[in-house]
């Protein structure tokens, strides 16, 4: 699988990374592109036998995928100067920019094209991204390879685009959110005494152990609260205080905040 990456910044460095210690890419499979210099020498620094260069056109000549990894009003501009070096035989194209539609993106590239537009979240630096995918032309198998690469750098959920609104707000936003109630908790801790940096770890563990009870045990959050929750306990006098101040209906506003429908 031959990737071409079209910038090299946070988002491009991360899938680069992800995709080579995953073993999914060798160096010799990977091309990157940046104008920056010091994006591409840090590439360099993952392996230095990853092809990198300034030259757009020139990453993409024997690659089977084009990721672009640009920001969202850069996308016009990169694949208008991309486009005469790309085909629909051997391309498949795939956009990170967030909010630009796959239309947007086939009417500069052309509808003849597959195209990929991916929602992951910043998490995927560590391979443990939250990913949504939809696609326009693709196949089954494209689909397939596409969610290969993409499982690498954590989990996928194929999903149709009009959604995609929605799911920006929850996950990719989400990372926000979740470490804004860490932060709050952490706050917490220390006026019990605990020190900032103890707290935040705990607090931080205590999130993934959370997470884990529902993704393995497929559990629904009421289960494992009760679990935790006996009478007259602190658990649900923390909880009920926390509802009290509004926790539920503030997350939920935050959420739709975004006008996502």
């Amino acid at each position: 699988m031959k990737i071409a990456i079209i910038g090299a910044g946070n988002m491009g460095r991360a899938i680069a990374l992800g995709l080579y210690e995953s073993g999914l890419c060798r160096a010799e499979d990977l091309f990157v592109a940046d104008v920056n210099e010091d994006n591409l020498k840090s590439i360099k620094k993952i392996d230095d036998k990853i092809f990198t260069t300034s030259d757009n056109r020139e990453a993409v000549r024997t690659a089977d995928y084009v990721l672009l990894a640009v920001k969202p009003w850069f996308i016009e501009p990169v694949i208008t100067l991309l486009k005469p070096a790309l085909n629909t035989v051997q391309h498949v194209v795939i956009s990170i920019a967030a909010g630009v539609s796959l239309n947007a993106i086939a009417d500069t590239v052309g509808y003849d094209f597959t195209l990929f537009r991916i929602l992951p979240n910043t998490a995927i630096s560590i391979r443990e991204s939250m990913t949504f995918i939809s696609s326009l032309n693709a196949s089954k198998e494209q689909e397939e390879n596409v969610s290969t690469l993409f499982g690498k750098l954590g989990k996928v959920l194929l999903i149709p685009e009009s959604e995609m609104g929605a799911f920006t707000s929850v996950s990719s936003c989400g990372i926000a959110y979740a470490l804004r109630y860490l932060r709050a908790a952490t706050q917490g801790a220390v006026e019990l005494g605990i020190q900032p940096g103890v707290a935040q770890e705990v607090i931080a563990q205590t999130m993934i152990g959370a997470a884990q009870l529902i993704l393995q045990n497929k559990s629904n959050p009421e289960v494992e609260i009760d679990k935790v929750t006996t009478p007259g306990g602190w658990t649900i006098k923390g909880l009920n205080t926390m509802e009290e101040y509004g926790f539920s209906n503030a997350v939920i506003k935050g959420i739709k905040a975004n006008g996502y429908k």
